[in-house]
């Protein structure tokens, strides 16, 4: 686990804003999950229907422990402005008034697949090398100062065109999907850059000193290292076969 950045030596001048900027969106084009093996067999419509939905199911936990990670957030942000903007994120996948959430959505898109809601939300599917990847997110996030957990969600820069790969590959390889079952990467399409807009300027502007311009540069690396984590363990089970034997005995 890393230090908060507060308690890291200053030993470089900071990046300007600009080269900040740059750098931040660099780890995106060489780190993001959208490369990983099992997406780019996703994407090309080589997947089973297996596959999909463990795929589908897996997910959903890092789904549903957002707002939790969010939540979290808020409790170490002294600052009621950036609280009273970064608990729309809550409402969003939670839900709010009309709206159902992006959770509910996600619960839409494992019916569309096939499977019941029950199976989600008991974790009926669910591979331990998933949990452990969420599970480290939300621990990261309650371990580190609130802007480094800000910073990690900076892979919201790259998610909008992996959500139009989706929106454009499930109907054409996987006609066998529900249309509904879309909703929830339409629906981020418009989401994840109003949130990524905030926590850029945010980001670029709170981390003024190099080691906190570090600090952020290793959150955001750590996240992407999570969510390539989660594909790991779901290509080793659904496509090499490969899961741990059940316990023997009670």
């Amino acid at each position: 686990m890393s230090m908060p950045f507060s308690f890291l030596p200053d030993t470089e001048p900071p990046l300007s804003p600009p080269d900040f900027e740059a750098r931040l969106r660099a780890i995106g084009r060489s780190s993001y999950h959208d490369r990983h093996p099992f997406h780019v067999l996703m994407n090309e419509g080589k997947c089973s229907r297996e596959q999909i939905r463990g795929w589908v199911a897996n997910r959903f936990y890092y789904q549903a422990q957002i707002p939790i990670k969010d939540a979290i957030i808020l409790s170490l942000c002294p600052d009621r402005e950036l609280r009273r903007e970064w608990i729309r994120r809550i409402h969003d996948h939670d839900g709010t008034g009309e709206d159902p959430g992006g959770i509910e959505r996600w619960l839409m898109l494992g019916e569309a697949v096939g499977l019941s809601r029950e199976e989600l939300l008991e974790q009926k599917h669910l591979l331990p090398g998933v949990r452990f990847a969420v599970d480290a997110y939300v621990n990261f996030c309650r371990s580190h100062s609130w802007i480094e957990a800000m910073a990690s969600s900076l892979t919201e820069l790259f998610a909008p065109s992996i959500h139009q790969t989706r929106i454009d590959a499930f109907p054409k390889f996987y006609p066998w999907i529900r249309e509904e079952g879309l909703r929830y990467f339409r629906k981020r399409l418009t989401q994840a850059p109003k949130d990524v807009s905030f926590t850029l300027r945010l980001v670029v502007d709170r981390c003024r000193t190099r080691a906190a311009q570090e600090a952020a540069l290793a959150a955001l690396r750590f996240k992407c290292e999570l969510l390539w984590s989660m594909l790991d363990a779901m290509y080793m089970a659904y496509v090499l076969r490969i899961q741990m034997p059940a316990p023997d005995g009670p």
